[in-house]
């Protein structure tokens, strides 16, 4: 009979430590990460990550969300998006744009992201960030902490574009195609074209770099709007704005620009690189039905008698020719065009195959839309708007633009505008104590404009205003360009193209209209989505004034506070007539969650 091998007592003692050591271990472990979650910033950090992918994920739990904000007994705070959302931009994100086709630059145009893929969280500033140097001496030096970002300054700086000196980024005023600073190449250009005097006031600039040309254009009178695509620059329209300079994020590519036809005196073009004679020519096109009759256009650099573009600068004078566009001067590397003060013109016989558009077509409608690859025909738009037709500055600003009377009662109308909005402003400054018209307020937004009373009404003061019409809503930006103000076609269910942190002050009548739809009557967006994209543009301590009937400024009230904000209600100045409250708010300085 066999004996049974039994564990010895030793052998059993030793397993015994090991399972005590292994819950010991797991207990520590336990207590360890306690003390992670609950006394550390990565609690914090991953607690909020862990929502936020719920909100993403779930349209359920976002949409909970935003009920409690409107609706609940308690208004909840909104949380602080990561530190990697500083300089979110949704409609030009990187993530996205990656992904997609780059034919005629495709991938570098506006893509937004579906509202629930679109985290509920307030945009952090970046550590050490400053209220920003006020106007002027902002287009000369700004807070490097604001935006830090070396890259343009290494590559630009021996261009003149910017550098760093100390706690600042400083602009000397030069660029690529003028390194002897701005001053020097508008003086240059002084020499062919009315730059002084009222004739000309409103100036594109494509590709813009930091917008050294719209700042000193500024100077001159001349209100310069100023663009440029998310690219490997990263921060030039940001660096722009920062400055005080009116820009905004675009990319000439598959679309046509958010403006009406016959918007610009001047359209000029320092090394943007647009291949104006590619596609059909449909570049150029674009200018054409951007530039007001009797304008001028200004290309800098490639390919104006530049090494190894011959056929390229060839090409490009044959197109200007078939338009009709006389050849001013080439002064080295600029070429200078006036396009034709006349009805539209086109040579009949051209080797670009170039076409009148249809008559049928309307070159005012510009949201989403493909680009033309057709000659826009001035007799499609009715009214008075050439160069020399039209009232010099600043007689035109007052004067009701000829296409005004495109709208039912217009002339009427736009008198009745002007005086309101002087009130309007006189009530905002005297009473409500708004800072309009000190150094405080530079970058202003008149998120629904209409004539662009409000602007126009604020001329005087030292501030710059992007007028927005939506396109829902009547047609009116061209009498906005008109009157020699600026502003943009954009939709408010849609995040603006523009950086974090851009406006001192956003103004909005009737938000509740915004994201509606005029025929219907149905919401296409809600309050709360629109609200959070107004704090997005709006820079820390930035002032905010939004008028709407009493119910909506009630709604707007409870989204101020879940965004942080300090706000007050007010009777309005046709009290006790009048049907609107004017809510006033000044957006606080949250702290970036990664500090």
């Amino acid at each position: 009979m066999g004996l049974l091998n039994l564990p010895s007592s030793k052998n059993r003692h030793s397993r015994q430590l090991r399972i005590l050591d292994l819950v010991t271990a797991v207990l520590f472990g336990g207590v360890l990460i306690f003390f992670l979650l609950v006394f550390t910033k990565l609690g914090d950090s991953w607690a909020e990550s862990g929502r936020r992918t719920l909100l993403r994920s779930d349209p359920r739990q976002r949409w909970k969300l935003i009920s409690e904000i409107l609706v609940g007994r308690r208004v909840p705070e909104i949380d602080v998006c990561p530190a990697e959302m500083v300089d979110h931009l949704p409609c030009e994100d990187p993530r996205i744009s990656s992904q997609l086709s780059r034919d005629m630059n495709y991938y570098r145009e506006r893509h937004c992201p579906p509202r629930e893929d679109t985290p509920l969280c307030l945009i952090p500033p970046p550590d050490g960030y400053k209220i920003p140097v006020q106007w002027p001496e902002s287009l000369q030096k700004i807070w490097h902490d604001n935006m830090p970002y070396n890259k343009i300054a290494d590559r630009k700086g021996h261009q003149g574009w910017m550098k760093e000196e100390g706690p600042y980024f400083v602009f000397p005023g030069g660029g690529t195609m003028f390194p002897g600073g701005a001053h020097q190449y508008i003086e240059k250009l002084k020499q062919y074209i009315p730059i002084a005097g009222g004739t000309l006031r409103t100036a594109l600039d494509m590709g813009c770099g930091v917008a050294s040309f719209g700042g000193y254009m500024l100077q001159e009178n001349i209100l310069t709007l100023s663009f440029a695509p998310r690219d490997s620059h990263k921060a030039q329209i940001q660096f722009a704005l920062e400055r005080g300079i009116p820009a905004f994020v675009a990319m000439l590519g598959t679309r046509v620009l958010p403006f009406p036809a016959y918007a610009f005196d001047l359209v000029h073009c320092s090394r943007c690189l647009i291949p104006f004679t590619a596609y059909s020519s449909a570049y150029f096109l674009e200018v054409d039905r951007l530039l007001r009759p009797g304008g001028f256009l200004v290309i800098s650099g490639p390919p104006v008698q530049w090494p190894k573009q011959d056929k390229e600068w060839s090409d490009l004078q044959a197109v200007a020719r078939t338009l009709c566009y006389d050849l001013i001067a080439v002064d080295g590397n600029t070429a200078i065009w006036k396009k034709p003060v006349s009805a539209s013109c086109l040579l009949t016989q051209n080797e670009f195959r170039i076409e009148f558009c249809d008559e049928s077509d309307d070159p005012n409608v510009a949201w989403y839309t493909k680009l033309r690859k057709c000659v826009t025909r001035t007799s499609s738009v009715a009214g008075t708007y050439a160069i020399g037709a039209i009232p010099k500055w600043p007689e035109r600003l007052m004067i009701a633009p000829s296409r005004g009377s495109l709208i039912k009662l217009g002339g009427k109308m736009f008198e009745e505008d002007n005086r309101r909005w002087k009130r309007k402003i006189a009530y905002y400054k005297n009473t409500l104590n708004i800072k309009l018209g000190t150094p405080s307020i530079r970058n202003v937004m008149d998120m629904n404009a209409f004539f662009g009373g409000f602007a126009a009404a604020l001329a005087s003061d030292p501030v710059w205003v992007m007028n927005v019409v939506p396109p829902h809503k009547p047609s009116s930006l061209d009498i906005i360009f008109d009157r020699g103000l600026i502003g943009v076609y954009h939709d408010w269910c849609e995040p603006f193209s523009t950086y974090p942190r851009t406006y001192d002050l956003i103004h909005v009548s009737s938000i509740g209209s915004l994201g509606g739809d005029s025929e219907s009557r149905a919401n296409r967006c809600n309050l709360v989505d629109l609200m959070m994209e107004i704090n997005r543009i709006l820079r820390p301590y930035g002032t905010v004034i939004i008028r709407d009937a009493p119910p909506v400024i009630l709604k707007v009230d409870r989204i101020a506070r879940a965004m942080r904000w300090r706000s007050s209600i007010h009777k309005s100045e046709a009290e006790p007539y009048g049907m609107e409250k004017i809510l006033v708010a000044t957006k606080t300085l949250l702290k970036n969650p990664s500090f």
